[in-house]
């Protein structure tokens, strides 16, 4: 079993342009090819990899998603975070991810 690893990461939020209007963040190249390289064999659906994202005060686990255009995951932001984090699409974040 892969130890955990946590990283820490300066993001831009910004929203999908399709149906939806789902709000991401790109974690940079750097720790998206060491996320990839050291856990990025494909255990779950669309080669997600289970975190635990800390945004300030807010914690909560979900999954990061590999883009295959971009070389990097994206993490999703629901409402509800968005919500209790204060964050809009534009908004620059610094979070933490904890791979599980």
């Amino acid at each position: 079993m892969q130890a955990k690893k946590d990283f820490k990461v300066r993001v831009r939020v910004w929203v999908y342009p399709g149906k939806g209007g789902w709000y991401f963040v790109s974690i940079p190249v750097r720790e998206s090819r060491e996320i990839k390289n050291t856990f990025g064999t494909p255990h779950r659906a669309w080669g997600a990899i289970p975190v635990q994202a800390t945004l300030g005060t807010v914690v909560w686990k979900t999954s990061i998603f590999p883009d295959s255009k971009s070389g990097q995951y994206l993490l999703p932001l629901k409402a509800d975070v968005r919500r209790r984090a204060s964050v809009c699409e534009g908004d620059m974040l610094t979070l933490s991810l904890l791979i599980l």
